[in-house]
Order: structure tokens, then sequence, then C-alpha cells
């Protein structure tokens, strides 16, 4: 039986049919940035002039760790564990080779820093007068005596900002090409992947994945799921900071988009981990302590979120709404 093509997209918009549950098998977890690429910098004064692919690894690897010992039965992909360079293709390439269920990205922010300027000292400079004699085309300059002056020398400094705090991004919606190419290329479109609703009737869902236009629908649906899912896993990492002395920013969507969380094919969010540019949160995030603290509270809301996943008969339990980018940064890319 020939189903039309909007059809079948307004079965899918009424859930007619779901995506099946899954168990969360393989979570990857992505330093932002490294090797030649140094990400943001504390280049302040009164800074630790630390860059941000050193920070994004060492909260990396200890939240692998964690992971790894939170959840043994679950297989915890690093993309990079050295400093290396790695462009945001291949770290979308190694989570979908690897089938990943999550995308974990760690960043830390940056706001572009204000000069100041103080005096610190003087100089004796040479000035010479200058007279005008004369009008029009026959003005002539004409040169005074010198004197010397006294004037005063400045030096320039870049001030440390006082945005402060963590905040979890999401893939924006109205981007999704990125994410439909990601998900048909992930071959996980078949009939295995989806289950009938048993109230719908079986001639009004009958899909042909054979056909790229319906295949292209289902990718659609993907796509919404992966952002609800997305949206739940990023309100409790957010809950999760706010349970201990960190600001808590909230939820976001970048609106240029993130590339890497759009090109890869599962549910996917990036951690700006706090503020390289900020006094305090640039000594938080070099030391142990805080690498720590940050990595224990992404593996308790993964640890929530997976039980969520595995135990829900379907839906998203996720409270909030994807916000506009209100944090200026410049330096993210990926």
């Amino acid at each position: 039986m020939f189903v039309p093509a909007l059809l079948i997209v307004g079965l899918l918009s009424v859930q007619t049919i779901a995506q099946a549950q899954k168990k969360i098998k393989t979570i990857i977890i992505d330093a932002g940035h490294g090797g030649k690429d140094g990400g943001a910098h504390g280049g302040y004064e009164g800074g630790l002039n630390s860059w941000e692919k050193n920070i994004t690894l060492a909260i990396s690897n200890k939240l692998v760790a964690e992971l790894q010992k939170e959840l043994p039965d679950v297989k915890i992909v690093p993309t990079r564990t050295t400093d290396i360079y790695q462009s945001p293709p291949e770290k979308a390439n190694i989570a979908n080779q690897n089938k990943g269920d999550l995308f974990i990205c760690i960043h830390a922010d940056a706001v572009q820093l204000q000069t100041g300027r103080r005096q610190i000292g003087t100089k004796s400079i040479v000035r010479q007068d200058i007279i005008y004699i004369g009008k029009g085309k026959k003005r002539k300059k004409k040169f005074g005596k010198k004197y010397n002056e006294v004037v005063p020398v400045y030096e320039y400094y870049k001030i440390g900002s006082p945005r402060t705090g963590t905040s979890i991004w999401l893939f924006a919606a109205h981007k999704t090409t990125d994410k439909l190419d990601a998900i048909e290329k992930g071959g996980q479109l078949g009939e295995e992947d989806v289950q009938i609703d048993s109230t719908a009737d079986s001639t009004m869902t009958n899909i042909n994945f054979g056909d790229p236009r319906e295949t292209r629908m289902l990718a659609q649906v993907y796509a919404k799921r992966y952002q609800e899912k997305s949206i739940e896993l990023a309100d409790l990492i957010n809950d999760q900071i706010a349970a201990t002395n960190r600001p808590a920013l909230g939820v976001y969507q970048r609106q240029k988009g993130i590339w890497v969380l759009q090109a890869t094919n599962m549910p996917a969010v990036l951690i700006e981990t706090g503020f390289i540019t900020n006094y305090n949160d640039e000594r938080y995030l070099n030391s142990d302590a805080g690498q720590q603290e940050i990595a224990e509270c992404i593996a308790r809301a993964i640890k929530q979120y997976k039980d969520q996943v595995e135990n829900s008969k379907g839906g998203t339990s996720s409270k909030s709404t994807p916000l506009p980018d209100t944090i200026t940064d410049s330096t993210k890319t990926q």
C-alpha cells in the first residue's frame, strides 16, 4: 500500500512509531581542542596563563576514570587522552564509528577581555611649535622654537572577567542538516530500530526503509528525539552542578550551531565547565579538586540519565527549553 510522505510525517509526529528503548552501552568523552588548537587562554593580569586544551584533557581523563568505576559494563571511549589535535570531523567520526549512545564534550568558556591602562612613569620628549603664515594657497608652515615636555608613560594589560559558572550547550534545533546526515550515514535506521505502537493501524505505518525520502523523515524523528534526550541529560548535569557551590548557568543552544554536536549520531551535550578568563574559575579549573568535582558531577548525571532511559517506558522528562546564546565566546569553533 502506498502511503503519502506527508501522512507518514504526521504519523511520526504523533508518535505512532517510536524509537526502541536501548541500553546505554557506549559513551564518548571528548576533550575539547588539543595540540596546535589551544582553545581559550587565561591571558589576563593575575591569571595562570593556562590553556583550555589542558584543562579539558585533565577533566576528561578524570571523567573517563569515574565512569569506568561507576558504570563498569559501559564502554567509555575518549576521543583523546594526550595533547593531540583533532578536527571536529575526526571527533565526530570517532563517536559515530564506535556507535556511541552519548557524546559528552568538555570545554572551558571565555569572554573577550577588556584592556586596562595605567601610568607607570614619565618621560621627556622634544616638541616644536608650528606656526602658519598667510591664507589660502599662500599659507605656509613655519617651525618655531623647540622645547621639552614631560609626558606620562602607560602600560596596557588585560582585565579578568567577572563572568563565572558552568553552562551546558546543545546543538541548535533549527540547524538539523548535519544531524540528519549523521543519523542517515550511521546506518542505524531500520525496522529493528523502531517499534510500532500497538494501537496504530499497521497499514498506516508500513515504512519503506529502502526509500530515501522515508528514511530522511525517520531521521527527522531521531533528530528530534536526540534533542529531547540531550536536554534531559543537560538538565541533570546542571542540577548536579547546582548542588555544589558552583554557579549553574543553565542549558542553552548556540544559535550559530556547534558542529561537532550536530555531526554525531546520538544525544550530545557540550559542557562549558567554567570561565578560564575569570580569576576564581581559572584556579578552580586548574585544581585537581575542581577537576574531580566537575567529573563526579557529570558522572552522577550520566548515571541518572542511564537509569531513566533504561527504566522508563518512553518519552522524556526534560523540564527546560534551550535558550538562545547569551554568552559571548569567540574562541569556540567546535
